[in-house]
């Protein structure tokens, strides 16, 4: 096996026009990796949210139905197995298609059969069996979500990185679109034409099941990345157990053998916090100054979404644009700065345009945000000896801010009402900017760039 060889990105190239850094987002490449997020976030809800109520029209109690939220862990577990898909071959799926596309298919495939065999459940008389379709669906869409995370960032050069996680971005957010709304709809015109309630729902999720075909046909389209052919001549001679055991353990070693290991670690954590601690507080906070519950659906659902995806084309814009570290700058300074459009309307109350105006400014600037840094962690994973550990290692500790540092916002806004809550949240943005500053006085982003084999 040879060592990864890394290259710097410190030559200063040219930046783009807007016209070439618009143009990427027609590149074959990314537009593989768009399809693909679609079929990623096609199922997210078909064990969620959309279960949900399905189990509620089926006359589930509501003690059951919270216990279902359980049935998510494995997206927060899914760097456990990351190491095997890294590692082992799916026999016939391999040799036909490759390493990444042979998972693909396979995790697809899988997928299918998990959301049909949910499909044909009763949650009202067999619970238990609906968990069990439900958590089958929830591991399988994991799975396909870390095959398809180490395709995008083997896959695309890094100049096409945030473009494709902008592209990534917005198709997911479509397919979650389609697996909640879309769903709704079809089972309504189900019931419509006649047919009973709970067969109605039944060919909902068929119907679903037939969409992630779409995703299967993207990866038979697409052509095998170069890194994971590379990765795959240069653990030919191994074992099935010594690559995963090298897999594993190398994507720790190798992360932490590099420069400054540790503070990027910690920017990692951090760098998404100011949002998340934020973002904890927006339902309760819309809600608690006067808005009804149709206000929140419309606008913050509906505004934001929108935002969101407009939001994160402009982030995949700015990273084409400019330096990582110029990005990440802008990113990490725009959303913090959008906490205060929230302050300003817990001041001004109850108005519908006011909260489409602070709902559009929250996600469109956390939207850039987040593509910017997540291809910074794509950055982070060029070696393709163990890219799928390795993100789901990065974004399983960048879970960590959103989940655990942000669980206290609510006190904090108890103790200081709406309008300080939001400046406060301002300030949580402070040490992440102080550890970019540290990393980038010390040559850490010029250090950060394509690593092969």
């Amino acid at each position: 096996m040879t060592a990864p060889e890394t290259t710097s990105s410190a030559t200063a190239t040219p930046a783009p026009s807007w016209r070439e850094a618009w143009a990427v987002y027609l590149q074959p490449r990314v537009l593989i990796v768009l399809m693909l997020g679609f079929s990623s976030g096609l199922p997210l809800a078909l064990s969620g949210s959309t279960l949900q109520i399905w189990m509620r029209e089926s006359g589930v109690d509501l003690g059951t139905i919270g216990l279902f939220a359980l049935v998510g862990t494995p997206y927060t577990l899914k760097f456990l197995w990351a190491p095997l898909v890294d590692a082992l071959h799916v026999p016939i799926f391999t040799r036909a298609f490759g390493r990444r596309r042979g998972w693909l298919v396979f995790s697809q495939l899988l997928l299918i059969g998990a959301i049909l065999l949910l499909a044909i459940t009763d949650p009202a008389r067999s619970p238990l069996f609906v968990a069990l379709g439900a958590l089958l669906v929830a591991v399988m869409s994991a799975t396909q979500d870390i095959v398809v995370d180490a395709f995008r960032v083997e896959s695309l050069p890094e100049s096409e990185q945030a473009a494709g996680m902008a592209s990534y971005v917005a198709a997911y957010r479509i397919g979650m679109l389609v697996s909640t709304a879309g769903v709704l709809v079809i089972v309504s015109g189900f019931e419509e034409a006649g047919i009973a309630r709970s067969l109605a729902w039944t060919w909902g999720y068929v119907v679903m099941a037939a969409l992630i075909l779409i995703g299967t046909v993207t990866a038979l389209a697409a052509t095998e990345p170069t890194q994971s052919a590379a990765a795959e001549a240069a653990t030919s001679t191994e074992t099935a157990f010594s690559r995963v055991l090298h897999a594993a353990i190398g994507a720790f070693s190798e992360f932490l053998s590099r420069k400054h290991a540790w503070m990027a670690l910690a920017f990692v954590v951090s760098f998404k916090l100011t949002d998340a601690f934020s973002g904890t507080m927006t339902a309760p906070f819309v809600i608690d100054i006067g808005f009804s519950k149709v206000d929140y659906a419309a606008i913050v659902k509906g505004v934001g979404l929108a935002a969101t995806l407009i939001g994160g084309f402009a982030g995949g814009y700015v990273a084409r644009r400019y330096s990582l570290v110029a990005s990440l700058w802008i990113g990490g300074v725009l959303q913090a700065i959008s906490n205060l459009v929230f302050a300003w309307l817990a001041l001004v109350g109850t108005n519908q345009w006011a909260l489409a105006v602070a709902i559009s400014a929250e996600n469109f600037t956390g939207a850039i945000g987040t593509v910017i840094f997540v291809a910074y962690l794509s950055a982070l994973c060029q070696n393709p000896l163990h890219t799928a550990t390795q993100y789901a290692l990065l974004t399983a500790l960048a879970a960590v801010g959103r989940t655990y540092l942000s669980s206290g916002a609510g006190y904090v806004a108890e103790a200081t009402g709406w309008p300080l809550f939001f400046v406060i949240s301002v300030a949580v943005a402070v040490p992440s900017l102080i550890l970019l500053a540290w990393l980038q006085r010390r040559g850490h982003f010029e250090a950060v760039g394509p690593v092969k084999v």
